[in-house]
């Protein structure tokens, strides 16, 4: 492998609503115990990224925005360990050159970590995108050609059959989307389920549906491109919502797919904060809402009495743990004949056009665009 350099080239952001600036930040020259160092290799774009950067959410739980490196869905080749074993999360031997995912840290001794089994609740959480680029270990965004996997992060090993953009994406979207289904429960083939939302989450929300084989699968999205994608990967109907812009129609359209009862599971991965509302009308009784897609500081208009009459079981779900990375890997592995998952990555842009990919992701050009380090 080559000399890794004293620094790098980062997309950083120095204040909300600001393009982010192309900078040299510096590499750690010395890991903490367990931690490592990786070369970038792909890095996918997440909304959430796009809300960050344009201040509609905080970075950090105190709300203040020091210089940092955004992003945190990525793929890297490891080009130096810290002390300790040199093996993935499940076992697997890990050698300088292999190519990785890795979680935010979670601390494993909180009493969410380690006695509820919840550790996308961990209260010690050290996550990426939120610590400042100016300190130690500097490196802890996607959108940099070095990144610092902490001591305390998962790390799976990534199988030769999947290409580096698509395990990029799995490290956020899909590995999310697989703890929601792993929430939800099981699909049944006589259920139908909605889907809310076309983006990357929806895509693979439909994925994992329709490889439930129910009885149909119903995605409510936009814009054409997205719905497009969604039925060749088995969506038995599409409701374009720049077409069918009443929510009172999409309903209507939902109860006569469903001989007037409603979905048997809504799976909100839409963004949108009207969604929910929406959601729990197209709610059969006694049938089950996933929600994933709701992360603002809005509210929106809700009966709670609607829960108690239709029966309804609510189920929110938030990021993944490392098991959900390896099982959104694998998922990807065994379904790659039947999805072509390249077909979700809509766009590749050099690093030093970062903020053009930002701006088309916001603009609703993009599915997933990947960021590319490669000079």
């Amino acid at each position: 492998m080559s000399p890794i350099p004293s620094t790098c080239k980062a997309a950083v952001l120095t204040r909300p609503g600001s393009p982010l600036e192309i900078t040299d930040v510096q590499i750690p020259d010395k890991l903490e115990p367990d931690a490592l160092l990786v070369k970038i290799e792909r890095a996918t774009l997440c909304g959430t990224d796009v809300h960050v950067r344009d201040g509609a959410v905080s970075p950090r739980s105190d709300g203040t925005y020091p210089p940092i490196i955004l992003g945190h869905e990525m793929t890297g080749r490891i080009v130096r360990f810290g002390a300790g074993p040199r093996a993935d999360s499940i076992g697997q031997p890990l050698a300088e050159g292999d190519r990785i995912v890795w979680s935010h840290g979670m601390c494993g001794r909180c009493a969410n970590c380690v006695i509820e089994h919840q550790p996308t609740l961990c209260t010690n959480r050290r996550r990426y995108s939120s610590e400042s680029c100016r300190q130690y270990p500097y490196l802890t965004g996607a959108f940099a050609e070095y990144g610092y996997v902490y001591p305390t992060s998962g790390r799976i090993r990534v199988p030769d059959e999947i290409s580096d953009d698509v395990a990029s994406a799995s490290s956020c979207a899909l590995r999310t989307v697989v703890q929601g289904f792993e929430r939800l429960g099981p699909v049944a083939g006589h259920h139908t389920v909605v889907v809310q939302g076309s983006g990357p989450l929806g895509l693979f929300a439909l994925a994992m549906a329709v490889s439930s084989n129910p009885s149909q699968v119903i995605v409510i999205g936009g814009p054409a491109n997205r719905l497009e994608l969604a039925r060749e990967w088995g969506a038995s109907h599409c409701i374009d919502v720049t077409q069918v812009v009443d929510s009172q129609e999409r309903l209507s359209i939902v109860r006569d797919l469903t001989a007037g009862r409603g979905a048997d599971v809504v799976i909100d991965m839409a963004g949108f904060p009207s969604a929910f509302s929406e959601g729990m009308e197209l709610l059969r009784s006694g049938g089950r809402y996933l929600v994933v897609g709701q992360a603002h500081t809005r509210t929106v208009p809700f009966n709670p009495t609607d829960i108690v009459l239709k029966q309804a079981t609510l189920i929110g779900s938030r990021s993944a743990g490392i098991a959900h990375y390896w099982r959104a890997l694998e998922f990807l592995r065994q379904h790659r004949t039947r999805f072509q998952w390249d077909r979700m990555i809509s766009r590749t842009y050099p690093l030093a056009d970062v903020n053009a990919a930002f701006d088309d992701m916001a603009a609703g050009k993009e599915i997933k665009p990947v960021i590319s380090m490669a000079r």
